[in-house]
């Protein structure tokens, strides 16, 4: 739990009367603000005063004490809430840190992210210390508490307990349960699922769905068994469907679902006029889906489709803290609030010249200034890979006669492997790789073939995986050895190899998982290795994402975890992992 309970003590309390009653002076004055009033709905004018991390007063007054306060004039410019992005994975290559450093830049002071990293990377009682630590960036965060692994993992009754649950939902910077990857288990009787969506609803935590294609009677069911908001509407009609069943709806605009400009056209062709049970998400989107900007993109995006602006960039800030019951705090410009403040220089342009987040600036006039925090990675067992164990070349023996085909970057079908695969390497005229899934601590290994995912790419090894297990895919086994070898020396990365030298890494000292690079750095290195992959015969859009996804079994068809290759629909490993 964390230690302080309060945002505020009470002395804290008594110095911001204290500033209204002119003994003190407030730290900084925002003088002749116009500024989005999500109450009336309309622009006003008004003096602001900040006094540390609060708002302690709007309106026409000034303050009587102004002894080493610093006053901004503010005419000219229109101020609105720091952005939430309800919707984070803070482990696409980036971490916490260096991601929410990148969002504050463009508005997004307030994040509400994934548990699943921490939760499986560490015990309890550290991950809950990492929390802390991380309450000391300039960025507010708050986090999920996840129900299932989204994969087949070993051992998933004691790593996903209920003890662990319920110590998560109940910590304070946790604001809901999900998302529910796992719901088809609930449907089916899990009751212990139930018992913890029961929870968190009895603690006033919100339940966030993940029902991509579901149909109006599964919608009405998971409305009953607790879901309150659902982010996977692909079209207009699928978010009016979720709008009458009760739903509040997050619009999501991802780096594999970059849907917001048509749900924005078909949600106002369907007439719906009236937004304050809608919000926006980027889903955890990898780092090069993020060089135009995070929540500021989606107002823009919002505005640029026909959406009043007001009511764009509430889904940006209040309704989303209206929905998790942070309205207190976040979300909108009046006292009391976290000084969380963006300042534009045009109604029609969101991403702002200058930002504030807990009354510090981030950003001035255009100017970023220096981000003096720093998190201890390694104190929260989060070092660079250790693998102490050698890959062999018994290790790369192919020959399952059933193989996995994507479909896109995420939808993977089975298939028979008809190509003799018993030779060190595949021909470059056809688009099938070898591939194995291999426990970081080198005690299993699954191997098959895959089709769709290169016809050129020679070797290729990654720790980033859904399960933190290692990926190996190529055309040669010796490139493979290769790829692994190095990405062995780095500690953890994405490494790329070709005729006996490495072409393209990625480190991420991590644990393997995440970087401690900036994510404009990342930008780049994400580009470069996706234009590699493209080059070689990678035919979609986010190859980071696949490396994700071929181990979340809450996707169909086929997936390949730590206890075989699984059949998804019908809830069976085809074929077990082998232990080494």
């Amino acid at each position: 739990m964390l230690e302080q309970r309060y945002r505020w003590k009470n002395k804290h309390l008594r110095e911001h009367i204290s500033v209204l009653d002119g003994v003190r002076a407030p730290h900084i004055l925002l003088k002749n603000a116009t500024y989005l009033n999500q109450v009336l709905r309309k622009w006003m004018k008004a003096n602001i005063w900040i006094y540390d991390d609060r708002i302690v007063y709007v309106g026409e007054k000034t303050p009587e004490q102004l002894d080493g306060c610093e006053i901004v004039d503010c005419s000219g410019q229109y101020l609105v809430p720091g952005y939430i992005e309800p919707h984070v994975h803070p482990f696409q290559l980036y971490n916490p840190h260096t991601f929410s450093r990148y969002a504050s830049l463009t508005g997004t002071t307030t994040l509400i992210n994934d548990n699943m990293v921490v939760f499986l990377q560490l015990e309890k009682k550290k991950a809950f210390s990492l929390l802390k630590e991380l309450r000391n960036l300039p960025v507010t965060m708050y986090w999920w508490c996840r129900f299932d692994p989204q994969t087949e993992i070993l051992n998933e009754e004691s790593v996903f307990s209920h003890s662990n649950i319920k110590a998560w939902l109940e910590h304070d910077a946790v604001l809901q349960g999900g998302e529910l990857t796992g719901w088809p288990k609930l449907l089916a009787g899990d009751d212990l699922m139930l018992h913890w969506i029961q929870e968190a609803k009895r603690m006033r935590k919100q339940i966030e769905g993940h029902f991509p294609g579901a149909s109006e009677k599964t919608l009405a069911k998971m409305m009953l068994l607790g879901a309150d908001c659902d982010h996977e509407a692909m079209t207009g009609e699928e978010v009016y469907n979720r709008l009458m069943q009760g739903y509040t709806v997050s619009l999501r605009h991802s780096s594999i679902r970059p849907d917001l400009p048509k749900l924005v056209k078909e949600i106002q062709e369907l007439g719906i006029e009236f937004f304050d049970k809608m919000f926006v998400n980027t889903d955890g989107s990898t780092p090069a889906f993020y060089k135009d900007g995070i929540m500021d993109r989606l107002i823009r995006i919002c505005i640029e489709g026909g959406i009043p602006a007001i009511d764009a960039y509430n889904m940006a800030s209040i309704n989303i803290a209206r929905y998790y019951n942070i309205e207190h705090l976040h979300g909108n410009i009046a006292t009391g609030r976290v000084a969380n403040i963006n300042f534009l220089s045009d109604i029609q342009n969101p991403t702002p010249v200058s930002v504030m987040s807990k009354g510090k600036w981030i950003k001035k006039d255009e100017e970023i200034l220096p981000d003096d925090t720093h998190i201890s990675w390694t104190d929260f067992g989060f070092e660079p890979l250790k693998i102490d164990w050698n890959l062999e070349s018994d290790d790369l023996q192919f020959s399952m006669p059933f193989g996995m085909e994507m479909i896109n970057e995420v939808i993977i079908k089975p298939y028979s492997v008809s190509t003799d695969v018993s030779y060190d390497e595949l021909s470059f005229e056809h688009d099938e790789c070898f591939f194995m899934l291999i426990d970081r601590n080198g005690k299993w290994r699954i191997n098959t073939i895959i089709k769709g995912f290169a016809d050129k790419l020679c070797g290729f090894a990654s720790s980033f995986s859904n399960t933190g297990d290692i990926v190996l895919i190529g055309k040669r086994k010796e490139d493979m050895l290769l790829a692994f070898n190095r990405l062995k020396e780095i500690g953890g990365g994405i490494v790329t190899t070709e005729n006996g030298k490495v072409i393209h890494e990625i480190p991420l000292v991590l644990k393997g998982l995440m970087s401690d690079k900036p994510v404009e750095e990342l930008i780049k290195e994400e580009a470069q290795l996706k234009q590699l992959l493209k080059d070689r015969g990678y035919g979609f859009s986010d190859p980071i994402y696949s490396l994700l996804f071929f181990s979340s079994t809450h996707l169909p068809y086929i997936r390949i975890t730590p206890q075989g290759m699984y059949d998804v629909m019908n809830k069976v490993v085809l074929f077990p992992s082998i232990m080494r």
